[in-house]
């Protein structure tokens, strides 16, 4: 039986001081999807995550949301600077449900005791946010994004700072949620070994949609056109794929 989808967006367009940044853009997400979105710097690929969780309204085209979504941007360090405790900006991912006087109950310090237990950060439940490492910190921006149960999880280049341990439990709850919540995710990042290997659904973004297909079959060519011909060599360093220029030395 055929399903509405979570997200649907016809012919978006976005320009900013005169430069075309979204160039009509349409695509579906449906529940379960995890989305890998790819291109190169410039590409618009954070400007059209904005426009789906409403930063960005002066667009043309339209957008449908049908779910709650959940946001990771990209790491800030100097929100860390803030004297704030981890369990307190966990919970600022409730505040659209308690509301504008913040009074929490027991539950919500028990969601986000066991939201914090799935990114395995709870042990630093009383821990000043600016005590973290790198990859603790992106970890607690998840449990903020997830703590109300979205049906729709955005990450905007979760894996930075992140060390390898960090970034297999931060992958690994992403693949438990898809199989075990149905929850659908859009991920961003230039780490196409992890793309590749955890998404089902994949976009080639450069200011207009390339490609938007099944990740299994995405092939050289669509790589080629979404990177131009400056960048035609894929090599593995590390166990991670780099995308090299041809007018590199």
């Amino acid at each position: 039986m055929a399903t509405d989808p979570l997200i649907s967006v016809r012919d978006l367009n976005y320009s900013a001081e005169n430069n075309n940044i979204l160039i009509n853009i349409s695509f579906d997400i449906y529940r379960g999807d995890f989305v890998g979105i790819i291109g190169p710097n410039g590409a618009g690929k954070s400007t059209l995550i904005k426009t789906l969780i409403g930063e960005i309204q002066d667009y043309t085209g339209e957008i449908k949301i049908n779910g709650k979504i959940g946001y990771v941007p990209q790491s800030e360090e100097r929100e860390r600077d803030f004297p704030i405790k981890v369990y307190e900006v966990a919970l600022m991912g409730l505040y659209n449900e308690v509301g504008p006087f913040k009074r929490f109950k027991e539950e919500h310090y028990e969601k986000v005791r066991q939201t914090l237990r799935l990114l395995q950060i709870d042990h630093l439940y009383d821990r000043l946010v600016g005590k973290l490492s790198g990859g603790e910190y992106r970890r607690l921006m998840v449990a903020r994004a997830l703590v109300s149960d979205p049906d729709i999880l955005i990450l905007d280049e979760p894996e930075a700072n992140i060390d390898k341990e960090g970034q297999n439990i931060l992958y690994g709850t992403l693949r438990d949620l898809k199989h075990n919540s149905n929850m659908s995710i859009i991920l961003i990042s230039h780490d196409l070994n992890m793309i590749f290997k955890e998404t089902n659904k994949i976009m080639c973004m450069n200011k207009t949609l390339h490609c938007h297909k099944n990740t299994a079959d995405l092939d050289i060519n669509d790589l080629r056109t979404l990177y131009s011909k400056d960048f035609e060599l894929f090599i593995h360093i590390n166990e991670k794929m780099k995308v090299v220029s041809n007018k590199d030395d």
